[in-house]
């Protein structure tokens, strides 16, 4: 099957301050398929956020090239198509939500597509309801807490009925609980609804659920595989600056401590049932 997103040998150079060429992104080649849900981490200047910006059409490439849904991305007569079809969820809420009511920002997407009126009421009650926030639709934005905003946000790009959510460190600014709303509503999103999902985060609790974890390191692409597979090389991972899930953390110390315990522990309830055989 022909992958939604597929990219090869892409690079991306910017100008700083001091008039120097920085690599951002240093010959990237990834495949994603429908329906996956995929989690990009990465240290601050790994590239991870520019490349979700060349999925979406909003940076050009240096060189290679990308396609979503068969569609090249540099071809600018089918940039419109593509943002419709890979919407985009960025981390601060607040910069995304544009109206005084929640439902009039949900339907702002899909009226600027020219949907017509009848249409926006189905999609907007369809969004809302699909992230939980149904019972807010007359509510100000401003009401909410940074969870509920973000889920207005991301309510707003499913309203142009995309076939990929990319979020962008949507959790960045939001608490541990706001965190939990969003993860939790992205992973039905993907299970329910079949929405492809990329999610570029930097907390590595978030990849745990992933179908698959990309790692990217100056501009490159180190390592991908699943939850289990990457987070299994803590050593590895903290040379390049990256932590693991506090869990598996754990399962590591108790390792080097002679406590022969699995390295590639993810979740809370598996340790425990291991320490409890210990008894």
């Amino acid at each position: 099957m022909e992958p939604i997103v597929k990219i090869r040998d892409l690079h991306f150079e910017y100008t700083n301050y001091e008039e120097q060429e920085i690599a951002a992104l240093d010959g990237v080649n990834l495949d994603i398929q429908q329906g996956e849900f995929v989690v990009i981490i990465g240290h601050n200047g790994s590239g991870k956020s520019t490349l979700a910006k060349h999925i979406n059409a909003i940076l050009k490439p240096s060189r290679g090239e990308i396609w979503v849904k068969g569609l090249n991305v540099q071809d600018e007569s089918n940039m419109w198509e593509v943002r419709q079809s890979a919407g985009m969820v960025f981390q601060n809420p607040d910069n995304q939500l544009v109206a005084t009511v929640v439902e009039e920002d949900v339907a702002f997407g899909p009226e600027n597509l020219g949907i017509p009126p009848k249409e926006i009421r189905e999609r907007v009650d369809e969004a809302l309801l699909a992230v939980g926030m149904e019972k807010y639709s007359k509510t100000s934005p401003h009401f909410l807490s940074g969870g509920q905003k973000q889920r207005v946000a991301i309510a707003g790009v499913l309203a142009m009925k995309p076939e990929i959510i990319i979020l962008d460190e949507p959790t960045a600014m939001l608490d541990p609980a706001g965190r939990r709303e969003v993860l939790d509503t992205v992973k039905e999103l993907n299970e329910k609804e079949g929405i492809t999902v990329i999610h570029i985060t930097h907390y590595m609790e978030e990849a745990v659920d992933a179908d698959r974890v990309v790692v990217m390191d100056h501009g490159k692409i180190l390592m991908q595989g699943t939850p289990r597979e990457i987070f299994s090389q803590v050593d590895r991972l903290k040379e390049i600056g990256l932590d693991v899930p506090q869990v598996t953390e754990l399962a590591y110390e108790l390792n080097k401590e002679g406590l022969k315990v699995p390295c590639n522990i993810l979740k809370i309830e598996e340790l425990a049932d291991i320490l409890c055989q210990y008894k």
